[in-house]
């Protein structure tokens, strides 16, 4: 049962414009999504971070207004450059997998981005694979190349046999053709046609197909996962910008012509980064992976930084920036320790007016719902996020009125629920050792000190738990601590 009957708006890469979204399996409030994921060969960087910070926000809102959603995020576990990865370090491709799989998981729990539904691997769907290059085939959309000295076969898909070739980058097919070049080894009937099995080489992983000896192209493995776990069509294909052409686009050509039915009603691309205002590359040494990042601020810095503009547009991503991402999170979590240090001495359990204040803050979460339902937009959001937070604060800090239990408990009800939907949790921090019993018992030492003017012990206590990790803050309704 969905929260509301509001419209979802979502601007379509495929059509150019802002389209009303409804699910393919609407009867069953049932969405589907799939998510082109990483080539495992490396730590993934601040630009792939925002794809998955993104799309793990939008799963995270279509799941919050009541939709079930098959999310599907795909592995790149045997490419060229894992190939070459793996001649590097002396080791095998299925090694190269593993580990940065396992780095790549580390990274996106730091993220609070969930595991989707399926995280499928390329080499465990090699019959899937094989079964769409046969049926393309059959249709004349593909063809092999003729045998190599050891009995094995390319085989390409020929872009022209697809006449909607290019309608989701929108690029000139003859512009393109006239630019295209043929890799030396590639024996292609024309200049566009894309591989979708490589024959074998020397020291290269392989599997056996009707072609001989080989694996599969890149374009192909998204064609046929998204096919085995989500359907025919899907509701939300999604990725980077930069994946729109060749990748979207070959994808599109290949299930299209396999099966002569969308392949995506919706296309979801991210804006790209740029470092420092620069476009983001190795070349000009301003690469930056997330676990470098992670490092030097944390991770959540970084989701906060991803979901606070809108998910479309290009972003700029600084040193100044990742600060001041930081400093709007302790605002945010500030406001949880507010809720939670107030709650322990509320002494009121109800006030006359809580009633009309508690429907007012309620009006927030329709704000909030309002505007991630025009294209998901997040920094709109999140503005509605702090005008909530200020009220907060406003009624529990700066009111005349003692805040009741029954008032704090609407307040905590609702930020929870808002820093589950963004998915903002505070990082664990460095482990003072103390227990909060003991920070208490010090905290009632210091009070006692001050109240007889010993100002020395308080002053000593205070810098003695500072040095633990413990910070004191004294405010109108008492001490509060927090570690650090």
């Amino acid at each position: 049962m969905l929260k509301n009957n509001k419209k979802i708006y979502v601007y379509n890469e495929i059509t150019k414009q802002r389209e009303l979204f409804t699910p393919v399996n609407a009867d069953k409030n049932r969405i589907t999504m799939y998510v082109c994921g990483p080539t495992v060969y490396n730590y993934f960087h601040v630009g792939n971070a925002r794809c998955f910070v993104v799309f793990d926000f939008i799963r995270r809102f279509l799941e919050y207004i009541g939709y079930k959603v098959d999310y599907v995020q795909n592995f790149t576990d045997i490419d060229d450059k894992m190939i070459q990865k793996a001649k590097d370090e002396d080791t095998s491709v299925r090694e190269i997998a593993e580990k940065y799989i396992g780095e790549y998981i580390k990274d996106t729990t730091g993220l609070g981005v969930r595991p989707a539904t399926v995280h499928p691997r390329a080499t465990e769907h090699i019959p899937e694979i094989i079964d769409i290059i046969n049926v393309l085939i059959e249709k004349n959309h593909a063809y092999p190349s003729s045998k190599d000295e050891n009995g094995n076969s390319d085989v390409y898909f020929s872009a022209k046999s697809f006449e909607d070739y290019g309608k989701l980058s929108k690029i000139d097919i003859d512009e393109l053709e006239s630019g295209a070049r043929v890799d030396i080894g590639e024996i292609k009937k024309d200049a566009l046609d894309f591989v979708l099995w490589k024959a074998k080489k020397e020291g290269e992983p392989y599997w056996d197909s009707p072609w001989g000896e080989g694996r599969p192209g890149w374009h192909i493995e998204c064609s046929a996962m998204a096919k085995k776990y989500l359907g025919d069509t899907i509701d939300f294909h999604c990725g980077g910008r930069d994946l729109a052409f060749p990748h979207h686009e070959n994808e599109i050509a290949q299930s299209e012509s396999a099966y002569g039915k969308p392949f995506a009603n919706f296309w979801l691309h991210i804006g790209l980064i740029n470092i420092e205002n620069k476009k983001m590359s190795k070349s000009e040494g301003n690469f930056f992976t997330a676990r470098e990042i992670s490092e030097k601020y944390g991770y959540m810095p970084m989701r906060y930084f991803v979901l606070a503009s809108t998910y479309r547009v290009p972003v700029n991503f600084s040193e100044d920036v990742i600060k001041s991402a930081k400093s709007s999170l302790e605002r945010i979590f500030e406001c949880g320790a507010n809720i939670d240090f107030l709650l322990k001495s509320a002494d009121i359990e109800d006030n006359i007016s809580d009633e009309k204040t508690i429907k007012t803050l309620y009006l927030y979460k329709d704000k909030l719902i309002d505007a991630l339902c025009d294209d998901f937009n997040t920094a709109d959001a999140i503005s509605v996020l702090f005008d909530f937070i200020r009220e907060a604060n406003t009624l529990m800090l700066n009111s005349d009125i003692k805040p009741s239990k029954k008032l704090l408990n609407s307040i905590k009800e609702l930020y929870e629920e808002f820093c589950s939907l963004f998915g903002f949790t505070p990082e664990k921090k460095s482990d003072s050792g103390l227990s909060e019993e003991y920070i208490n018992e010090q905290i009632e030492k210091r009070l006692t000190a001050k109240k007889e003017k010993d100002f020395k012990t308080a002053d000593s206590i205070r810098d003695s738990l500072k040095e633990q990790g413990v910070i004191l803050e004294d405010t109108s309704t008492g001490t509060k601590y927090k570690r650090v």
